[in-house]
């Protein structure tokens, strides 16, 4: 008697492998840390004596690939004036090659961000210089009304 559904799945509860992990198939992990050293030392042996499938074994596993976009590309940004200054830069230097379009996107993306941090700051300058001259206005106010002259 079979112990899946019409679409082959297991039904609930039940298991395809009802009895388990067979002994020491976890072990192995632990069985391969303590013999670790000793491995990478005769791939890197091999690797150095011209073996090319260790040296790609250990280059693939040990070095992550570099791809063109991995490279630091320097965008000298105009200090003074305005942030659209600074994007036309960024697009200038993907027009002429100097950037590829994804490290172009990253720094346009950097310069948004800025100048949405910069539309917040000066809002909250704007609010803060409202509520103070309010705040004036209301002592000013009050003062006037304490004299008895009419607002």
């Amino acid at each position: 008697m079979t112990s899946q559904t019409k679409r082959g799945r297991w039904k609930p509860g039940e298991s395809g492998n009802p009895g388990g992990r067979k002994p020491g198939v976890g072990s192995l992990r632990a069985s391969l840390a303590d013999e670790l050293p000793g491995i990478l030392d005769t791939l890197v042996e091999r690797a150095t004596a011209g073996d090319v499938q260790a040296a790609r074994l250990l280059l693939e596993r040990a070095l992550p690939a570099i791809s063109p976009r991995d490279r630091a590309a320097l965008i000298r940004l105009p200090q003074a004036g305005v942030l659209t200054d600074q994007a036309r830069v960024v697009l200038e230097a993907v027009r002429k090659g100097e950037t590829d379009p994804e490290t172009a996107a990253q720094a346009l993306s950097s310069i948004s961000a800025m100048a949405l941090t910069k539309a917040v700051n000066d809002l909250a300058l704007r609010v803060a210089a409202l509520e103070q001259q309010k705040a004036l206005n209301v002592d000013q106010t009050a003062t006037e009304s304490s004299h008895g002259r009419p607002a």
